[in-house]
C-alpha cells in the first residue's frame, strides 16, 4: 500500500562534529501517532537508499516523506502500550529484498514480514518465535558468522533463536545459554561482546555476564560470572561492550535502571590470576537532583553506540523514555523528552570521561534506539519511535563555529 506522506517537520538542531565544528541535524517528525517504541533503518525498495522503519510503516528515503503500509496499521492509546517494540530489516530468503523483523510487546512472539518487492503484493507475516523475553532484546550477529539471531531470554533461560536460512518461515530454534533462572518477560538488562579479550562473543545481563566457551558442541552452558551491574533489581537496558579508556581492556556500557536513573561504564580490571573485576564511573547520577557536568536524565531505556564528533571513538546516544507507564509511572515522566549524545574524552593515564550534548528536547526515545550513517556523509543519523510518534534526525554539514 503506497501512501504519499507529507507530515515531515524539519527543526535544527546540533552537536558537535570533528575538528570542533557543530554538526546540524534535522528533524523530520514522521509520525505524530503512537504506533511504536521501536524504529529502524534498511532498504526496502533497492532504490539505494535507507528507508525508516517504524510500526506498521516504512519510509522511503532519503527524504522519508513517502510512507507505506506493511501491516494494518492501528495506532495505540499513549497511556498504555503498543505490539511493536523492535524493528530490523533483514532478507530472510535470500530474494535479495529486505525483509522486517519485528519483536513485539515482552513475552509474546517474533514475526517476519516478506518484502513483496516489484510484485506490489501484499506483505506476508510469517510468525517464527516465541516467548521473547526480556525487555531489551536484539537481533545481531553474536557469533560473527554474518547469520544474525534473536538474542533474547525465554521461558526462564537466557539464549539465541536462529533460523534455518534453507527454510526461514519454519519456527526458530531457540539455543538456552544458561539452566533455569528467574528471568522472564520484564526482565531488564541484555547485551554482547567480547568481555574476556578471547576473540568469542560473551552475553551480558544485569547480574552478570556469560563466558562464550571454546565450542558450542552438545549446546553447553555458558559460565557464569556474576557482576552487579543493576542498581537494584530492575536492571537497565541495551549493554555494550567497549575498551572506554583505552588500556586495552573491555568495558561494560550500561544504564542503572531503565525506570529511573543512572547511566555508567565500568572499567576492566584484572587481578593477579586474571580475574575480572569492574570499577564504575558514572556518567550520570543515580539521585534526583543531583547532576555530572551539568546533565541529568531519567528513563534511559535504550543506548546506542556511534561516533559522534569524529574523533573514531565511539561516543554514547541514548535518551528519555517519554511516559514509559503513563503521565503517573516512574521518576520524572514529564520531564522533557530529550536525545543526548556522551561524546568519550580520553585523557592521560587511562583516564575517560564523557562530555554531554543534547541533541533535541522535544522527541525522547522508546525502547530501540538505531544509529546509521544513512545521508552517507560519515556522520550518524538516528531514528526513534515512541508514544510522541515516529522520528528521524538526518545531520546535515557542519556550519563553523563564529
Amino acid at each position: 500500500m503506497k501512501i504519499p506522506f507529507l507530515l515531515v517537520l524539519a527543526f535544527p538542531c546540533a552537536v558537535l562534529a570533528a575538528g570542533g565544528s557543530v554538526a546540524s541535524y534535522r528533524k523530520l517528525h514522521l509520525e505524530q501517532k503512537f504506533f511504536a517504541e521501536g524504529a529502524t533503518f534498511g532498504d526496502l525498495n533497492r532504490d539505494g537508499h535507507a528507508d525508516a522503519i517504524a510500526g506498521p510503516y516504512w519510509y522511503a528515503g532519503p527524504d522519508f516523506k513517502e510512507r507505506h503500509e506493511f501491516y494494518p496499521a492501528v495506532a495505540f492509546d499513549p497511556l498504555r502500550y503498543s505490539d511493536n517494540f523492535f524493528s530490523y530489516a533483514h532478507d530472510f530468503n535470500g530474494d535479495g529484498w529486505n525483509d522486517i523483523l519485528v519483536l513485539g510487546f515482552p513475552g509474546v512472539d517474533a514475526s517476519w514480514f516478506l518484502n513483496p518487492g516489484k510484485s506490489g503484493d501484499k506483505w506476508r507475516r510469517n510468525v517464527v518465535f516465541l516467548p521473547v523475553d526480556n525487555e531489551s532484546p536484539t537481533f545481531a550477529d553474536l557469533f560473527g558468522n554474518g547469520q544474525p539471531v534473536i538474542l533474547c531470554m525465554s521461558r526462564g533461560q537466557i539464549g539465541y533463536a536462529t533460523c534455518d536460512p534453507k527454510d526461514p518461515v519454519r519456527p526458530w530454534a531457540f539455543t538456552a545459554i544458561s539452566p533455569q533462572g528467574p528471568w522472564q518477560r520484564f526482565t531488564h538488562g541484555l547485551g554482547f561482546g567480547d568481555v574476556n579479550g578471547d576473540g568469542r562473543n560473551d552475553i551480558l545481563e544485569k547480574d552478570g555476564w556469560w563466558e562464550q566457551p571454546v565450542s558450542l558442541a552438545g549446546k553447553p552452558v555458558w559460565k557464569q560470572h556474576k557482576f552487579a551491574f543493576a542498581a537494584g533489581a530492575r536492571g537497565g537496558s541495551q549493554m555494550h561492550v567497549f575498551d572506554v579508556n583505552g588500556d586495552k581492556l573491555p568495558d561494560v556500557i550500561t544504564c542503572r535502571d531503565a525506570h529511573g536513573y543512572g547511566l555508567s561504564w565500568f572499567e576492566q580490571a584484572r587481578g593477579a590470576s586474571g580475574e575480572i573485576s569492574f570499577k564504575e564511573h558514572r556518567i550520570t547520577p543515580l539521585l534526583k537532583g543531583e547532576k555530572i557536568a551539568g546533565v541529568q536524565l531519567a528513563q534511559m531505556h535504550a543506548i546506542a553506540l556511534a561516533d559522534f564528533d569524529g574523533d573514531g571513538l565511539p561516543d554514547i546516544v541514548t535518551g528519555k523514555r517519554w511516559w514509559a507507564h503513563g503521565p503517573k509511572g516512574d521518576v520524572e515522566p514529564d520531564a522533557a523528552p530529550v536525545i543526548y549524545a556522551f561524546l568519550l574524552r580520553r585523557g592521560a593515564s587511562g583516564q575517560a570521561s564523557y562530555e554531554p550534548h543534547l541533541i533535541d528536547d522535544a522527541s525522547g526515545i522508546g525502547v530501540q534506539l538505531i544509529v546509521a550513517d544513512v545521508n552517507g556523509d560519515q556522520r550518524p543519523d538516528i531514528v526513534s519511535a515512541n508514544k510522541r510518534g515516529a522520528f528521524v534526525f538526518v545531520s546535515e554539514k557542519p556550519a563553523t563555529r563564529k
